[in-house]
């Protein structure tokens, strides 16, 4: 969970590319002092696979190291925000993680600090790991039509991207137990009633609606920004200190569940188009 302190430099590789498409596995753009950072896999609605965690965990240590950046925006290509795992590379044995900063979590992002702003903009569903990813940020705004939740246990899993305990933290508990227990989504306007979420914004305009707060943001002095944040997440040595024992009771958990026979038959009865059939071994 350890990034790096402001000043320390992480250069960033060339453009990281999916394997499968040779597409870069996410894009960057500038506006002005924001940094747009777009998961770009829309044929596999945006799933994670180690492409993409590269390419988001460099790109947010270029925001992070870069003085003009002042906020950061993250959002998917296409239609969908972010499927979570890409499950065919998780079957094929592959790492999903970043080969060189593995702390940082799921797409480079979950357990990656900055003392930036960062704001998910959710344009479609952000079920499972596309969830975690906004409660990793600090601000989002959704579409309309965006739904949110963690649907791990119907797996035979849990959400061990930082879901797990951030959800009950972001929201009230007994909400935050029916999505974890139930694996049921809500939808964005239901996720902005119980504060998970800024705003809600019509289809198509979330990307315009990050920018815009990114500005109400940016209008201001970064260095007092910035510590506010450290000051408000209680962030020592880039570190959140109170995430440090769910991160690790979360690895604990997840260690014993993907050992179970259920974590083996959640996948495959998806995968068989059946119902699952739960042995608690």
């Amino acid at each position: 969970v350890r990034g790096r302190r402001p000043g320390q430099r992480h250069h960033p590789r060339a453009a990281v590319t999916d394997q499968h498409t040779d597409a870069p596995a996410a894009l960057t753009e500038r506006r002005g002092n924001v940094m747009i950072i777009t998961i770009n896999r829309p044929d596999a609605r945006n799933a994670v696979n180690a492409a993409v965690s590269t390419a988001v965990g460099d790109a947010l240590q270029a925001a992070q190291d870069d003085p003009e950046v002042r906020a950061v925006v993250i959002t998917g290509a296409g239609e969908s925000f972010c499927a979570g795992a890409d499950l065919k590379a998780i079957s094929r044995r592959e790492s999903i993680f970043h080969p060189d900063r593995g702390e940082w979590g799921f797409a480079g992002y979950v357990q990656h600090y900055i003392d930036k702003p960062t704001i998910a903009a959710v344009n479609g569903n952000a079920l499972g790991g596309g969830t975690e990813l906004a409660l990793a940020s600090d601000l989002v705004i959704a579409e309309e039509r965006s739904k949110f939740g963690l649907p791990e246990v119907k797996r035979g899993l849990i959400a061990a991207a930082g879901g797990v305990f951030r959800i009950v933290d972001q929201l009230p508990r007994k909400v935050a137990m029916e999505l974890l227990f139930t694996g049921e989504p809500i939808t964005a306007a239901q996720a902005r009633e119980w504060g998970l979420i800024n705003e809600v914004v019509p289809d198509g305009t979330v990307v315009e609606a990050a920018l815009a707060l990114a500005e109400r943001i940016t209008c201001n002095a970064p260095l007092a920004v910035w510590a506010s944040k450290r000051v408000a997440y209680g962030v020592d040595d880039s570190v959140i200190a109170g995430d440090e024992a769910g991160w690790q009771r979360t690895m604990r958990e997840i260690g014993a569940v993907l050992r179970s026979e259920d974590a083996k038959e959640g996948p495959r009865a998806f995968a068989e188009k059946r119902a699952p059939v739960w042995k608690a071994k």
